[in-house]
């Protein structure tokens, strides 16, 4: 996958209009069925670390705000314009 394709932690805050934190911590947790709190993609905790790394599906987290795809890729885009020109 293209590196520009990846959507970050921050960006899929921003659409979902929560802080970076909730999105981190609601992709760790599940579920008392096992599934994750916010399922908009992985999130794994590396072996013999305290570390953990996040991966966002583009299709989960489209159907997770009720979007296509090429809506999702529109309000990326939108972001990443934003934080450009903040700085």
């Amino acid at each position: 996958m293209n590196k520009e394709k990846k959507i970050q932690v921050c960006e899929a805050a921003k659409l979902l209009e929560k802080s970076n934190l909730f999105v981190y911590e609601a992709m760790k947790r599940v579920d008392q069925n096992g599934k994750p709190i916010l399922d908009i993609g992985v999130a794994i905790q590396m072996p013999n670390s305290k570390k953990w790394s996040f991966s966002i599906s583009p299709a989960k987290l489209a159907a997770y705000l009720g979007i296509d795809i090429p809506t999702l890729d529109e309000r990326i885009a939108s972001i990443r314009g934003e934080r450009k020109q903040d700085g």
